[in-house]
């Protein structure tokens, strides 16, 4: 039996990576999203999502806890969910959670960065149905995630990339073949 595997898609907002990892979790995988922590967090607080409420509940949450946070706070539902299959995580973002979750899965854990221009993902944010962002609150969000939360050191060292900048359909031939090399790659518990 081959030991369960993880897949931790990164990128910045709007770059695809929900869609990405909803297409694992069609193909079997539990899809963690981390950002359902902050969701929660901002609802116990009594506070309306928007990307004010959820950044200060981001960084309070860091502050009280460390940069690997969200890799604590979801390690339970992980390793859960690892007990019934693979493991797509919707959104790790701080090298620190990258470093956390490597010293625990070690090869167990491959990175895929999803990429797309930051005008492709803005007129994305700018459309979305949940949690729209206008152009400027896009460029403050990368501007927060890129030095307060080190989002860019998982990408740099994500062991796969998906460029997004075309329909739905590419991200979905991209997403596919991800996934037979990964399939490809499990007979020997290793990812590339």
């Amino acid at each position: 039996m081959s030991t369960p595997k993880i897949i931790a898609m990164v990128g910045m907002a709007g770059a695809g990576k929900t869609a990405a990892s909803k297409m694992f979790e069609s193909h079997g995988y539990t899809r963690i999203r981390f950002g359902d922590v902050t969701d929660e967090e901002v609802k116990k607080r009594g506070l309306p999502l928007n990307e004010a409420n959820e950044r200060a509940v981001r960084e309070a949450l860091r502050s009280e806890l460390g940069m690997a946070a969200y890799a604590k706070l979801n390690l339970p539902r992980i390793d859960e969910a690892l007990k019934k299959g693979p493991v797509v995580i919707d959104g790790m973002y701080s090298w620190e959670e990258y470093l956390f979750l490597k010293e625990r899965y070690g090869d167990n854990l491959a990175v895929a960065a999803v990429w797309a221009s930051p005008t492709t993902r803005a007129q994305r944010l700018s459309t979305r149905a949940v949690r729209p962002l206008t152009r400027e609150e896009t460029f403050s969000r990368d501007k927060s995630e890129i030095e307060k939360v080190s989002k860019a050191g998982p990408v740099a060292v994500a062991d796969y990339m998906v460029v997004n900048g075309g329909s739905f359909e590419e991200l979905r031939a991209q997403v596919e073949q991800l996934m037979h090399q990964l399939d490809e790659n499990a007979g020997n518990n290793t990812f590339g």
